[in-house]
């Protein structure tokens, strides 16, 4: 499941950076042209804005709170890296094509060192502390992996600190260069799973699910641990039987004491997003994203209602406790209602954050 760009596009300046000579080197093939400024790329579609690739300097913070984060949700205090913007499959649901609307072009920044000095500095402030951090908020953590070669600099990074941990989460099967990494107990490697009939229907582009499994089983084997996000849970007819066989491939091939995590999420879109959805429509075919009855929340973004979304997180539950009964299990962006009724519990964010961190190591 590689990428290959039609085009890439190397800002001035950038030229001799170590991303740009790692991808001269694993695309001899590819077009290549250099660019002064972003005006000069003009403006595409959401779509042909994930054909091409841009390689240029990100000039402010690399490093920051999940934006997840709500008033009124239970949080896990996640921390965010950011050194790509877009990616390249097309998930029917992606709150990329309005959040980045302005903004789309795939693009992989050429100083990830900078952005893991803002954490070094962060880390060595507070070495009490757990941190749990991911780059899978704005791009697919792995996608890309192949063209840049970005894990071999990340996971020896966190390999060598105590006091975090990283997390890389994908819908792709590009695991081939982490397997020759000693991760040390410091790097979950996660997958965004759903029935083959989501996947098919609404993540276009993405590494199917056997694929998906297949991938975590071999980085299990060398030595991370794996975690598992079902978010977003997508109602649609048959869900309960879908999910159920998603299971049954997951535990076939996953053994439940490799699971550092698995999250819960209902599919949850702001009105704008409905509306790029919509208006993608005939590019993008899958319906099952729009297809169930939404309610707003306090936050203004549309869910099913909470009755549903408690009993699909009840259901799943129940399957993931069967088989990895030790796996932390938490939701994402819900309601201390939605947790109360869902798990059980409520946790404060601290306690949440804290158990996550502690959850990733052997």
């Amino acid at each position: 499941m590689s990428f290959v760009p039609d085009q890439v596009w190397v800002e001035r300046g950038s030229e001799h950076s170590s991303v740009v000579a790692e991808t001269r080197a694993r695309l001899p093939g590819a077009r290549f042209a250099t660019f002064a400024d972003a005006a000069e790329l003009g403006a595409v579609g959401f779509a042909e804005a994930k054909r091409s690739l841009v390689l240029k300097r990100h000039r402010g913070g690399f490093f920051e709170h999940c934006p997840a984060g709500t008033s009124g949700m239970v949080c896990c205090n996640y921390l965010v890296l950011n050194f790509a913007s877009n990616c390249p499959f097309d998930c029917s649901y992606c709150f990329l094509q309005d959040y980045l609307a302005a903004n789309n072009r795939l693009t992989a920044f050429t100083n990830p060192e900078d952005g893991l000095d803002e954490v070094d500095r962060v880390l060595a402030a507070h070495p009490e502390k757990q941190f749990r951090i991911g780059t899978g908020e704005l791009a697919d953590s792995l996608a890309l992996d192949p063209v840049t070669g970005l894990s071999r600099l990340l996971v020896p990074f966190f390999a060598a600190r105590d006091n975090a941990v990283l997390e890389l989460k994908t819908k792709s099967d590009c695991v081939d260069e982490l397997l020759a990494l000693d991760p040390r107990g410091r790097v979950v490697v996660s997958w965004s799973l759903n029935p083959r009939q989501v996947i098919e229907s609404e993540e276009y582009g993405t590494a199917p699910l056997p694929a998906r499994l297949s991938a975590a089983r071999r980085v299990a084997d060398s030595g991370y641990r794996v975690g598992f996000h079902l978010d977003p849970l997508v109602e649609h007819p048959g869900w309960r039987e879908h999910y159920e066989a998603m299971f049954d491939e997951l535990f076939d091939t996953i053994r439940g004491d490799d699971v550092a995590w698995f999250s819960l999420g209902s599919l949850r879109m702001t009105p704008s997003l409905v509306r790029k959805v919509r208006a993608r429509g005939a590019e993008r075919p899958g319906r099952l994203a729009l297809g169930a009855e939404t309610v707003s929340g306090n936050d203004g973004k549309l869910r099913v209602w909470r009755g549903l979304r408690v009993r699909m997180y009840q259901a799943v539950l129940e399957r993931i406790r069967a088989a990895a009964p030790a796996a932390t299990v938490y939701l994402c962006m819900e309601t201390p209602a939605v947790w109360e009724k869902a798990m059980r519990e409520v946790p404060s964010d601290r306690q949440l954050g804290q158990r996550l961190a502690a959850g990733a190591r052997w």
